[in-house]
């Protein structure tokens, strides 16, 4: 298996495992997948420590429409339609209560924009995107936002380096980017196999990141990295917005 350069911090990674690809979260609720006989391959950076699948940065929007986000997505993320952009909703409200009126909001992979619709109702100044359902939206159009969200993105993304250049594209000086990721320190392991639910392929879990792998890619594009817990994480600059500090 050939040797790749790991695309968070350009060090060497290599073959760690291979999982077939209806490997699913649901897997950790006790419910399998038949195998679909596809094998997918994760490489892990031998410095930094991030995961990833490097097939699926050859794939086309189309690609991942039609074998990953399809109408049985639900099988292996039945929350992604309401459950979780609802207590997004309930949390984006709850942690910048009285501070709405300060905030130009993006929810960045919002899916069906329910989490935005949330906001909206609740007269925040509150935009959806999703490259998979917003197909006809030129993301250099959409402006600059102070608060951006995105919620279970980082890991479904193919290339973590136009990730992070469209965020600071979207995102103004005086912003802030809240999003979630489960990291991978203590479950994923070089010349171990791969038994952390968290890496499923079936669900676009393509990405894993490392708490190492996380700040080095904040820092290679001038933020800073900060973590409330495993899964909740934030991106600043120097300057961040008053309206924000009290998460500090």
């Amino acid at each position: 298996m050939k040797q790749l350069s790991c695309p968070v911090c350009g060090n060497n990674a290599f073959a760690l495992d291979v999982v077939d690809f209806n490997k699913s979260c649901e897997e950790a609720r006790g419910k399998f997948l038949p195998l679909a006989g596809v094998p997918v391959y994760y490489y892990l950076c031998g410095n930094c420590e991030f995961c990833f699948a490097p097939e699926f940065g050859e794939w086309t929007l189309e690609q991942f429409a039609e074998k990953i986000y399809n109408n049985r997505y639900v099988d292996v993320d039945p929350d992604y339609l309401a459950v979780r952009p609802q207590a997004n909703a309930e949390n984006v409200t709850t942690a910048f209560k009285g501070k709405k009126d300060f905030i130009r909001h993006l929810d960045y992979g919002g899916g069906n924009g329910m989490l935005s619709d949330i906001l909206k109702q609740e007269n925040w100044d509150s935009t959806s995107y999703d490259q998979f359902v917003n197909t006809d939206i030129d993301i250099s159009g959409l402006g600059k936002f102070n608060l951006i969200t995105a919620f279970e993105v980082f890991e479904h993304v193919p290339d973590v380096n136009t990730l992070m250049s469209q965020l600071n594209l979207l995102l103004e000086d005086e912003g802030i980017v809240l999003f979630s990721t489960l990291l991978s320190d203590g479950h994923i392991k070089r010349n171990q196999r791969i038994s952390w639910w968290y890496a499923s392929p079936r669900n676009g879990h393509i990405s894993l990141f490392s708490q190492s792998s996380l700040a080095m890619l904040a820092k290679k594009y001038n933020f800073n990295a900060g973590s409330f817990s495993q899964n909740m994480h934030l991106l600043f600059r120097e300057n961040t917005p008053e309206w924000a500090k009290h998460l500090f």
